[in-house]
């Protein structure tokens, strides 16, 4: 890819995260996903296309946690589930020639590892669920060949402070994005290095 590199981010509600950003040579825009699964795909299918993002991060809402979760997989079939619009997708599947689950690029355990270590409950799943923050993410994963991450947060507890939650989700994003970098150059960088020298375009999601 050739000129500014982009990681576009679709986020629930965390407008914050447009005002702290994700460093100096980060650009911040807003992004927000219907509660579709056809507009979701159309969407998602659109901004790989055109945007051409380097890494594409969902956040969605785990109702009634208390915790981070970090997701390792999308799945595929399965979406029973209808969407606002009263719609469930053809053979309940997102992608009728994409396998049964895709992973991220990124090593989600290891990253909850190290969240943890420093006492911060940011928690491995590896089970999204059957609704529209799974749909978007297979989408993503697909099409991004397993460049994405899918975040889901809490709705209770400390964590779920705007106040707590958005710095902490600057942090674990960038995370995200070192790993990817650093497994890129072959653990060649530091974290710091790999985030100065890369620029991101930051796109969010009002509701998946």
């Amino acid at each position: 890819m050739t000129g500014r590199e982009t990681v576009v981010v679709t986020v629930i509600y965390l407008q914050g995260l447009e005002s702290v950003g994700l460093g100096e040579q980060v650009d911040v825009s807003i992004k927000e996903l219907p509660v579709s699964y056809v507009k979701t795909q159309q969407i998602i299918a659109e901004i790989w296309k055109t945007l051409k993002p380097k890494f594409v991060i969902h956040l969605g809402i785990a109702r009634g946690s208390s915790v981070v979760m970090v997701e390792q997989t999308g799945k595929n079939r399965g979406y029973r589930d209808k969407d606002v619009c009263g719609f469930c997708p053809e053979r309940h599947c997102c992608m009728e020639t994409g396998p049964e689950r895709l992973c991220s690029v990124v090593n989600m355990r290891a990253v909850s590892k190290q969240f943890q270590k420093a006492g911060i409950d940011v928690i491995y799943s590896g089970d999204a669920g059957r609704y529209l923050c799974d749909f978007a993410y297979y989408c993503s994963l697909y099409h991004g060949q397993g460049r994405a991450a899918l975040i889901h947060l809490p709705t209770s507890g400390s964590l779920a402070s705007a106040d707590t939650l958005v710095p902490l989700l600057q942090t674990l994003i960038q995370t995200m994005l070192a790993q990817h970098v650093q497994s890129q150059h072959a653990g060649m960088m530091t974290a710091d290095s790999a985030a100065d020298k890369l620029k991101y375009s930051l796109t969010s999601s009002k509701d998946i």
